[in-house]
This record gives structure tokens, sequence and C-alpha cells, in this order.
């Protein structure tokens, strides 16, 4: 990038700490952050309110900004008609939410970045997403969008005051979500065999994944598919439910959404096969595939998904990680090609020519057939092909012409066998060519990081690193949930309300700071947080966590639930700047706050005697009955949860002093064994510490002939004591 200009413009987001707010703050459009200065400005003025909203990381919000909102002309017209406010979606998911709903009711589609025109009292009627700033064959222009809404409220303003309180009424009815008469959850087994054979019907047999394309890595299809397979292992069904997530885990690992240089996934592919992604990296992806991966190994012991864990946590904990402890949100998919480039392209951090590779890698290989060189093993390997490996039609704007994503094309085995290399060797060499690259891609200019700290996506990547490090017995992954999790301790929660703030952001010097009026936590912050801590808890122990975890679910009951239809919803009464208080109903790239409740609440039922908690779980279900029983599909967490629900949680109590080998022993099997309605607790004899408050029940129970011994409980009645591995495995298993 060229000298930096001294910028022309500056708006009021230069005050913000957003990143993504802070790219806007040299726009020529007088942007406003989301706020009461905004909202008074347009109603002293009798003003129209342009609300546009985006992300970081997303590509069509940065080629908006670069064709209109970087425009003198049309910035001018916005500033005379409108008063304009940007929006990060995900700092303010709640707003967010609110709009989409909207322009997903008139436009039948929705996405970033999200344009929405509000009347002064902030009711939407007129939405899209993205717009073209000149008029073209098949879509009107942004700019002719602009003056015509202008117009329509110089001569129709009642009427268009009037189809905006209209809508409004139509969207409270439509996106209300209660229970229905009926109080009860639905069958457990149905829903849970619907959903099995909806997943199965769309399932993609050569690939894996549940679509032809795009594709998406959908954790909570794959945790779905685990706790499917767990509950029904003799059948072929459950035997092909596992055989669908593994399969698709290992083509995902060796697809190019996959980064095979850099660690970590990317957001998406584009096609069928995995191989051409979105190239951002989003802080969410990583935290839930590394609990899935982990899932898997623990499942199958199979090393292949032991180390995708640990690429994925290398890489979380390298480029995603602050000093302080936090985890940051994601990295952008643009990035400058070269030092000296003039624009950004997606994905020119990854990519790479057949030649550049050859010239990193020219050495001939001793012991393989004549000729061969490290260049050739490498790129037959990952698909390399001289004039790119990229579909043209997956590329529209032609950023990857010439260019190679990697994507492993064929096994170790075969490749060794190719080259006249023993399996061993092939690997050594492997990782001999991807250290080369990988310092060679360290001297090309990084994607933009966004560097926004999110305490639900926080909570989301603590669960990763607390169950990896269970799953693979590493001390040093729990060690980093631990201070992930001291982390927003410090800076994410507010001791004397007792409650979640959803932000903060590096500062200068990489100090964290935190907005001038903090944003508090939505359900999603709260729900994720609880669900890391209580993870957390059973692969460290540490009764602290459990104790926060408990404070922390009381406090969502009472900021969220809804006592009337039932199940929470996602922001909280008495912020007057919102239309609508919504409950999600859909589980996507993360899931639903509601479907994780349900699990949490049984958890920290267990944990505390609390019984109150299963009535609510039980209330969760039942407003999303009608949902759950014709299109469990859309979600599969939930469904999870009705099964988890349905066969009641087992509590495994080892008694044992934690530092003992023998109680080790048995803790190693309980983390070893893949079952989904179990919680673990250790009762080491302290009557004094929190468990023992909690749960008087723990206090009659025994080390036998004093060695570590086990408990399966079940609502508080204890089986017979266990003190052999052995016997604990087969009674873990469902």
């Amino acid at each position: 990038p060229g000298p930096p200009s001294i910028p022309r413009h500056t708006n009021r987001l230069i005050n913000e700490k957003s990143p993504y707010l802070l790219q806007h703050a040299h726009n020529p459009v007088d942007w406003y952050p989301w706020g009461q200065e905004a909202f008074d400005k347009a109603k002293t003025e009798n003003k129209l309110i342009f609300l546009s909203v985006g992300y970081s990381t997303c590509h069509w919000c940065h080629v908006m900004e670069e064709e209109s909102f970087k425009s003198k002309e049309i910035g001018d017209i916005m500033n005379e008609h409108f008063i304009c406010i940007k929006v990060d979606r995900e700092e303010r998911p709640d707003v967010d939410k609110v709009y989409m709903t909207f322009v997903q009711a008139t436009s039948g589609g929705g996405g970033w970045p999200m344009s929405v025109w509000l009347t002064p009292d902030l009711k939407p009627f007129a939405g899209g997403t993205y717009f073209p700033p000149e008029d073209g064959v098949h879509r009107v222009g942004f700019r002719t969008v602009l003056l015509r809404i202008a117009e329509q409220w110089k001569e129709n303003k009642d009427a268009l005051l009037e189809s905006s309180q209209r809508i409004l009424e139509a969207l409270q009815h439509t996106s209300e979500i209660r229970v229905q008469g009926q109080e009860s959850p639905p069958p457990a087994k149905e829903v849970m065999d619907t959903c099995f054979q909806q997943l199965s019907r769309s399932y993609d047999e050569d690939y894996g994944g549940f679509s032809k394309s795009p594709k998406f890595p959908t954790p909570v299809n794959l945790n779905f598919l685990f706790t499917y397979w767990a509950l029904n292992q003799t059948t072929p069904e459950g035997a092909r439910a596992l055989q669908m997530a593994l399969h698709t885990l290992k083509m995902m690992a060796h697809g190019g959404i996959h980064d095979h240089i850099g660690q970590g996934f990317h957001r998406y592919s584009t096609d069928q096969h995995w191989h051409v992604p979105h190239f951002e990296k989003m802080l969410y992806d990583q935290g839930q595939l590394a609990a899935m991966y982990s899932r898997a190994f623990q499942i199958s012991g199979d090393d292949f998904f032991a180390d995708v864990v640990r690429d994925i946590l290398l890489y979380v904990s390298r480029d995603l990680s602050d000093q302080a402890g936090g985890f940051y949100s994601a990295e952008d998919a643009d990035s400058y090609p070269s030092t000296t480039s003039g624009e950004k392209r997606e994905g020119a951090f990854c990519v790479w020519t057949a030649e550049e590779l050859r010239a990193l890698l020219p050495d001939p290989v001793k012991g393989a057939t004549e000729g061969t060189t490290l260049g050739d093993i490498f790129m037959h390997h990952y698909g390399v092909e001289e004039a790119g490996n990229v579909d043209p039609m997956k590329d529209p704007h032609q950023e990857l012409k010439g260019k190679n994503v990697l994507i492993a094309r064929c096994s170790p085995e075969l490749t060794a066998a190719r080259f006249g290399l023993e399996p061993v060797q092939l690997s050594a060499l492997l990782q001999e060519c991807r250290q080369r690259l990988s310092s060679a891609r360290a001297q090309r200019p990084r994607p933009h990081l966004d560097t926004k700290m999110l305490a639900a996506w926080n909570g989301l990547m603590i669960s990763g690193f607390a169950q990896a490090g269970a799953a693979l017995a590493e001390q040093g992954y729990v060690s980093r949930a631990a201070q992930a999790a001291a982390f927003l301790r410090t800076h994410l929660f507010d001791p004397d309300s007792g409650r979640l703030l959803r932000s903060c952001y590096r500062g200068k010097d990489n100090s964290v700071e935190q907005c001038a009026v903090p944003i508090q936590g939505f359900l999603e912050d709260y729900v994720f947080v609880i669900q890391a801590l209580f993870d957390l808890y059973e692969a460290s122990l540490e009764q602290r966590w459990l104790e926060w975890a408990l404070h922390l679910q009381h406090m969502q009951d009472k900021l969220f639930w809804d006592p009337k239809g039932f199940a929470y919803f996602s922001t909280e009464a008495g912020d007057p700047s919102l239309l609508l208080r919504l409950k999600d109903d859909q589980d996507g790239a993360e899931p639903t706050p509601n479907s994780v409740s349900v699990t949490n609440l049984l958890r920290a039922a267990c944990y505390s005697g609390h019984m109150d908690w299963v009535e609510k779980a039980r209330k969760i279900l039942a407003a999303f009955s009608e949902r759950l029983q014709k299109i469990p599909i859309t979600l599969p967490e939930m469904v999870r949860a009705t099964a988890v629900f349905h066969h009641t949680v087992k509590q495994v109590v080892v008694c044992g002093d934690p530092q003992g080998e023998d109680t080790k022993e048995m803790l190693h099997c309980v983390h070893s064994v893949f079952s989904p309605n179990k919680v673990l607790m250790v009762a080491d004899g302290d009557s004094t510490g929190f468990l023992y408050r909690q749960l008087p029940f723990l206090a009659s129970l025994e080390r036998k002939d004093g060695k570590a011994t086990a408990y399966i409980c079940s609502n508080f009645t204890c089986s017979l004591p266990v003190t052999s591995v052995q016997e604990l495995r087969g009674m873990l298993s469902p």
C-alpha cells in the first residue's frame, strides 16, 4: 500500500472502538453510531434514517464501501436527505436481528451489507442488502434508490408512516415463538429420527457435508450426529450417522477450506468439494470445530482428528490471541498480494502459483524416483496445476486466475507410492515443504485482523480448548481455556451488577479497552459463557468456574426469560430503540442460544440440585415443540438437547484426591468416552467446598477400600460404587 495520505474527511465513527466502524471513519458520509444522538437528530430535522449494517470480514461490505460510501457524490446525497447510521452486527446482534427479520420478510432474502431505511421513530419501511452504485440491466443502483426514497418521504410522508406501522405489527405477530397450549416437550425419539432422516437426505455421499454448494462446516449437524450415534450404536442408522460425521470432518480437513500452511479453517466453501473457500477465518468456527474434531478423536481413536485439533488450536493461539488472554474475532479474506500492490484481493495471503512453488521447493529428493524435486511431490499431493486449480465459474472476479488453492488430492500412501517413498519419509518431506511455504507467506502483507473481543465467541473458544484438553489429555489446552475465562472475568464482567458485557477491544500499546458506554451482554453471551464454564470445570475441576456459571445462569433467567410464552428472549427488556424482542429459531453457524440453554440448564441442575432449572429446560422444549416436530433439521442442537432431556443426565461422581494417580486414571477414563448426557464432578472430601454445600448427597459417598471410587447417579440417586476403570468405561457408554 502506498504512503498514507491525509484523509480528506473524518466523521463521528473515529471515536468508536469497533474495527469495522473505524474502517468507515474517513468516508465522506456523515455516519453516526447507533444511539440517541442520531435518533434525536432524525426527529428534530424530521429526516429518514439510512441504516447500514455489516462486519469487518464481509467481502460485499468492502465492495459497497469502495463503490458508494467513499464516493463524494453519493455521500452528498446521503447527507442531504438522511441521518446515516453504521452498525457492526457483531457488536450489536440485537439491532441486526430486528432489521434482518424485516429484510427477510419483505425481500425473501437477507445478508450483509444490510441496507435499511427507517422512519425517524426507527420503524423500517424499505430495505435490501448490497446495491451497486449505478443502475444496471438487472438491478436498480444505490443512487437511484436514495433519491426515490427521499422523494417518497417528501410527497407521501403519511402513507409511508402508516405502512411502516402495519409492517411492524405484522413482524411482531409472525416472529413470536411461544408455547401453544400444550405444555410438554415433543417425543424425543420421533424428533431425533426425523432430524436424522432430513439430514441423511441432504447429505453428500462423496464429499460429506449437507448441501451441494456453497458448503458450510455446520458443527451443529455434526454434534447432532455424534449424539444420534451414541444413543443408537447398534443400529444401521446409528452407524450411518457416525460415518456421515467422520467423513465430513475428514473431507473438510483435506479440503481448501482448511488452511494447510497457516492452520485453522476458512468460513465456507464456494463449491461442493470443500476446495475454494471464502477466505475469512472466524473465531466461532475455530472454537466449534476444535470441539467437533476432539469428539471425533474421542469416538474413533484416530490420531488424524487429534492432529486437526492441534492445528486449529495452534492457529488460534498464534494469530487470534490477545496477550491478556482473550481471543480476537476474525481475520479478513482480502489482503494486498504484495507490499507494492494498490488493491486488495480475496485469498491473496493464502494462494500460490505453480511457478512460486517450484522456486521455493527446488531440492532433488534422495531415494525418490529419478529427478523428483520437493516441488513435484508437494504439487502432486496438493493438487497444484500450472494454469491454477480454481474453476473460473467459482471466481467471478478473476481474483484467483492462475492461482492454486491447496487441497490434499491423494492419500499419503498413494503419493508416497507414486514417488517410490515410504509414508513416513513422505510425511517428513511434506512437513518440510509446509514450513518453507509458511516462511514465504510471512513476507506477504497480512489480512486485516478484527481485534474486537466478544464474550459469546470467547465462550465458544474456551469450550474448544477445554474439550480438546480433556479429550487429548493436554493440560496446556486446559490452562489456555482457564486463562481466557479469567480474562472474561476481568474484562467482560461487571462485578457490581453481576452482569456480562458484550465486547472489549485491543487498544494502544496492546492494552484492553472498553467503550465509553459498555454494551451489555446479550442472551448468546450468557449462554456460550455458561457452557464454557461447565466445560472448563469438567476439564480442570476448579470449582470457582462452576460457582460463576451458576451465578450467570440465575442472571440469564432474570434478564431474558419469558414467563408467558416460555424460553428466553435474545435481548433484555427496556431498550426503547429495539422494536421487537425476538427469539432465534434456527441453529446456524452458531447454535441458537435457546438450544444450548436446554443443556446448560440440565447441567446447572445437576451441579446445584436446583430442580426449577429442569422445569425451565422442559418449557423451552415445549415452546419450540411444533417446530421440532415439523422441521427439526433447522434446530439440530435443540433436537440433541431433547434427547439429553429425555434420557436424563448421568452424574458421574469420582470420589478421591484430585492429585492422586488412581483418581487421575478414573478421570482419564471419563474424558476418553463420548457420552452425550454425562456430567462429571469430583468429590474431594472437602465438605466446606462449593459442591458439597450445593449437593448434600455427596457427603454420603465414600471411597471404597481407600481407592478412588466412581458412582453413576441419576437425579441424585447413585449406583453401587465402582473402583475398576474397565467397569466404569462399560457403565459410561450410553
